[in-house]
């Protein structure tokens, strides 16, 4: 760890503590040049994986993406924004338990339309309007009846 004062690597840890979450270690380091102290958080690195686009690009799994797409067809639904942080969460955990390093977006995409069908069919509807790119009145109303049944 540099110091932020003289920009030394060498310190020494004085105190360590969890933080009140306990998701970060807080760590008091006093640096051995320059005596000056100064504090750290070292946190667990979250594991995560890449999308494969349908154009068969690949970029890396953006948490907050997905929820502002849930957010965007869920808006004026009685839905919380904890209920879909805990979609989200579970979608990804899943992935990961899965041990999925490389997951599609359709994939990805049906475990989102799975999870909303339970939780709000508006919103479900909504968000399949443009994930699967609905061209017509004709497949809308499919989809509506196959909601239905």
């Amino acid at each position: 760890m540099r110091c932020p004062y003289c920009y030394e690597i060498e310190d020494k840890v004085i105190d360590s503590r969890p933080t009140e979450d306990n998701e970060c270690i807080r760590r008091r380091r006093e640096c051995l040049a320059c005596k000056r102290r100064f504090t750290t958080y070292e946190k667990l690195e979250k594991l995560s994986f890449m999308v494969i686009k349908k154009d068969g690009s690949r970029q890396s799994f953006d948490r907050e993406k997905l929820i502002r797409g849930i957010l965007k067809s869920s808006e004026k639904r009685p839905i919380r924004r904890e209920d879909i942080e805990a979609v989200v969460d579970d979608i990804e955990q899943g992935f990961i338990n899965q041990g999925n390093r490389e997951v599609p977006s359709t994939e990805l995409g049906e475990a989102v339309l799975k999870r909303l069908r339970d939780l709000d069919e508006v919103a479900y509807i909504r968000f399949a309007s443009v994930y699967r790119d609905f061209q017509d009145i004709d497949t809308f109303i499919s989809e509506l009846e196959a909601l239905k049944h």
